[in-house]
This record gives C-alpha cells, sequence and structure tokens, in this order.
C-alpha cells in the first residue's frame, strides 16, 4: 500500500464531508443531492450517514461496511489527476469514484447520468 492509499485510508469522512457539502452548494446543488448521490454509492441512509460523521468513521471503515452499487464500476473520467478506472487499490478506487460523483454534481450534470441510469 502506497503513502497516499495509506493516508486516504486513515481519513476521516467527517473531514472530508464538509467540502462535499460546500462544493456542491456553492454550485447551486442542495445537501439531499449529495446525500443522494452518496446513498447510490454507498447504501448509507441519511440516519447511517451522519452516525458516519458523528462517529468520526475512517474511510477504510465507511468503504468497507458500504454495499458499493454494482454500476459502480462504469464510473470513469480523471479525478485529482487519475483516471479512476485504473486506480489499482480498491479502497482509494472507491474513494475517487465518490470525488468523481460529488465532482459531476456540483458541475451541473443531470441526476440520472450521476447515478449511471441506463
Amino acid at each position: 500500500m502506497s503513502n497516499q492509499d495509506e493516508r486516504i485510508a486513515k481519513m476521516t469522512f467527517a473531514s472530508v464531508y464538509p467540502h462535499y457539502v460546500t462544493k456542491v452548494e456553492k454550485k447551486g446543488r442542495t445537501k439531499e443531492e449529495l446525500h443522494k448521490v452518496i446513498k447510490w454509492l454507498t447504501g448509507y441512509t441519511d440516519a447511517k450517514l451522519k452516525k458516519i460523521i458523528d462517529d468520526k468513521v475512517t474511510f477504510e471503515v465507511f468503504f468497507k461496511k458500504a454495499k458499493i452499487n454494482p454500476n459502480a464500476h462504469l464510473i470513469t473520467g480523471i479525478i485529482c489527476g487519475y483516471r479512476v478506472e485504473e486506480i489499482e487499490n480498491p479502497l482509494t478506487q472507491q474513494v475517487r469514484y465518490l470525488d468523481k460523483l460529488v465532482d459531476e454534481l456540483a458541475k451541473g450534470r443531470k441526476m440520472e447520468k450521476i447515478l449511471r441510469v441506463e
């Protein structure tokens, strides 16, 4: 595991979540839409998300307990200089999936496209 992968694993979801909210709200999207995207990827309900934030759960635990959407592999493109479909570390790839979805939401992409609805 590289240093970057290790850093990502140990980061708490609670430390990143406010940045996600700020990013999407600055672009006219809502926290509800953000939660819809997170729920699509992870299967987490609003109540579960709140508990994860309150408990300061690491990304490692966050994704270990998640039920990753079977269509998550359809998330492609570049985020933070990396092509998400080519990231080898599964946890890092899942975190980047989430980053990519938040990015698409902030850029005004239609919800059906973000949620990879056929």
